[in-house]
């Protein structure tokens, strides 16, 4: 058994988006963003299926140049290979949904070249 908290030891990177793994399984990994208000993941793409909850704030998720609002409460999913970007438009909490082949690294690396 594994336990994570999404609302503890938050930490703000004051520049980009800071990444932290939360748990790690045999079927995938759950990461939190904490995105400051105006901080930007530019357009990436993922090779697997992600899944995306807005836990707290407000995100303006781009895919293949569409902006939607996501607000606390909202997931959006999207397939591999599907280019996106995230704004923050308030203060944000963002849980990430990975592929057990998919890397924390890549997500990091977005972030830091992002700034």
């Amino acid at each position: 058994m594994k336990i994570a908290s999404l609302s503890n030891n938050i930490e703000y990177h004051e520049s980009r988006p800071t990444i932290q793994v939360l748990l790690e399984s045999e079927s995938g990994k759950e990461l939190r963003i904490a995105f400051k208000e105006g901080q930007v993941m530019k357009r990436h793409r993922t090779p697997f299926p992600i899944v995306v909850e807005i836990f707290d704030g407000c995100i303006d998720f781009g895919v293949n140049g569409d902006v939607h609002t996501l607000k606390k409460g909202d997931l959006i999913a999207l397939d591999g290979g599907v280019p996106h970007d995230l704004t923050a438009t308030v203060d944000s909490i963002v849980r990430l949904s990975l592929n057990r082949g998919d890397t924390a690294k890549r997500v990091e690396d977005v972030a830091k070249t992002s700034q």
